[in-house]
């Protein structure tokens, strides 16, 4: 009987030989340390926006409005465009480079376009360091934004492509496991550097984001190339003994054989921004549009951005919110480990649909909890410790939930979909999306805050209510399934079947369910 419905998508029943070694393990780790600029970015800026001395500097009417008495509206204290602009410029960059990016990623390979990213990312980081004027800072984010769009465009790619498919889910979830630990640092050298004398602590902010911008540089310039790319590029005997190396076994022709095909359809495409409108690829391309989408809709960049301003408005002293900033980075940190290890053994469907349940009912709470206390008004006395706990409380419960669900599944389910024909472009259209609602959710948060109070955190339970619903009916499993093989859950899923038929994909044998419940496919 085929494997339909809701429920998890079967396995493919072609089992490749090898197991996770030693050097693949390296390679995926220092691979997946390109989530360090972005989760450096996303925790540096927002610490940076509520220091005195950097507002003072660059923004000085929202240091007078903040420094108001608290009968002002909370809610508004930080609403301005050229300061949102500051923070959300990085991510228009990071829009446009994506497009290049993929011609790089596809045409001369992931490393390359690791060491584009790198390299790009340094030159905005010392700029941003040594900033003058607001121009500066703009330039500079901007330079960081082409280094994200370049990174986040090949490293989750590079990971899946690298990753043993049994442990593809762990490996690639360790580029978000980045990001974290980025926003981690990040919050703690706010932190720290707030407290220098002499109000210049912003700049080490600021340019420290040069560290792990050498980490990625240097990185790429020894990681191997893909087996994957290096046939898509002609390097075919050179693919094989990568890929012997890779798995740690001399048998590797059945995954080889598949790889191989699978670039020999891909060179027959001319045109695969083109091809993505075809009918056969409309389940992946929903999904490059979508998921990214669902992921920033859940309100988490506004917690990450701007958290020490989020609780400085909620009534937090000016160390008290960096500290605080600390703490959901590190709950973030932590719970990212939890998806690693239950990606592949619980699957992705669970997981989303876990951390959805969890993300809506903390953010009905933390509406609730700010409401009570600021009312429509905004206007507060000072917080009382215990509800400033509570506050946090269900904040770090909420970046817990989505840390083990859309944070690391955002990238890692749309990399492991795509086929190889497609599979750039359709990245690069995964991080286009992520990166235009990453902006327009940074450039309107302030502006939302001040217009919407408490009702913003309802507004993004709204979309995490529909996401999570979309991820009950639409998406299939992918756990233990080659990311060459992956067509068959398109093939077998209640919905998405439609669109495929056997001219597309001919059959390669058919999908059975054994007697133990375990999906098999009769080669």
């Amino acid at each position: 009987m085929p494997a339909a419905g809701f429920g998890p998508g079967p396995g493919t029943g072609k089992e490749y030989p090898g197991e996770l070694t030693l050097y693949v393990t390296l390679t995926c780790m220092v691979a997946a340390m390109g989530g360090l600029i972005f989760g450096y970015d996303i925790g540096i800026s927002g610490g940076v926006t509520s220091m005195d001395s950097f507002l003072q500097k660059f923004f000085p009417s929202v240091y007078e409005k903040q420094k108001a008495d608290n009968s002002t509206n909370q809610y508004c204290k930080f609403d301005s465009f050229t300061l949102t602009m500051f923070t959300s410029s990085l991510y228009l960059a990071a829009l446009l480079s994506s497009l290049v990016a993929s011609i790089v990623t596809r045409k001369l390979g992931r490393k390359l376009s690791m060491l584009f990213g790198g390299v790009l990312f340094c030159a905005g980081a010392l700029i941003n360091g040594f900033a003058q004027a607001v121009w500066m800072l703009i330039v500079g984010r901007i330079l960081l934004g082409f280094g994200i769009g370049f990174a986040n465009q090949s490293v989750p790619l590079y990971l899946s492509e690298m990753a043993p498919y049994k442990y593809r889910g762990a490996l690639n979830i360790g580029f978000q496991l980045s990001i974290t630990i980025g926003i981690l640092i990040a919050n703690v050298l706010n932190y720290f550097f707030a407290k220098i004398k002499g109000g210049w602590g912003w700049r080490l902010s600021l340019g420290g984001a040069v560290v792990p911008a050498l980490i990625i540089t240097i990185g790429s310039l020894i990681l191997p190339e893909t087996p994957n790319s290096m046939i898509e590029r002609g390097k075919t005997d050179e693919a094989k003994s990568k890929l012997q190396k890779i798995r740690g076994v001399d048998d590797v022709d059945e995954e080889f054989n598949d790889l191989v095909a699978a670039s020999e359809a891909s060179k027959k495409v001319e045109h695969p921004w083109r091809n993505l409108l075809q009918r056969k690829y409309r389940p992946q391309l929903t999904m490059a549009i979508l998921i990214p989408f669902f992921q920033q809709l859940t309100g988490i960049n506004v917690i990450m951005f701007y958290a020490p301003v989020l609780f400085k408005t909620i009534g937090f002293g000016s160390n008290a919110s960096l500290m605080s900033a600390v703490i959901t980075g590190g709950v973030n940190v932590l719970a990212t480990l939890v998806s690693i290890y239950g990606v592949d053994k619980w699957g992705r469907r669970f997981l989303f649909l876990e951390g959805g349940t969890q993300m809506l009912l903390c953010q009905i709470a933390v509406a609730a909890c700010i409401g009570a206390k600021f009312g429509v008004q905004g206007n507060a006395g000072d917080l009382p410790k215990w509800y400033a706990i509570v506050v946090v409380l269900f904040i770090c419960i909420y970046v817990a939930g989505f840390a083990w669900s859309w944070g690391p599944l955002g990238w890692l389910v749309p990399s492991e979909i795509f086929p190889l024909e497609i599979r750039s472009a359709a990245q690069s259209i995964n991080v286009s999306v992520n990166m235009i609602f990453t902006f327009a959710v940074a450039q309107a948060f302030l502006a939302m805050l001040c217009h919407l109070k408490f009702g913003l955190f309802i507004f993004f339970a709204f979309f995490v209510v529909v996401m999570t619903i979309f991820v009950f009916f639409f998406l299939p499993e992918t756990k233990n399934i080659p990311i060459e093989e992956m067509v068959i859950i398109w093939k077998e899923h209640w919905f998405w079947s439609r669109f495929i038929t056997e001219v597309d994909y001919p059959a390669n044998g058919a999908i059975e369910m054994g007697k133990d419940g375990k999906a098999t496919k009769n080669w």
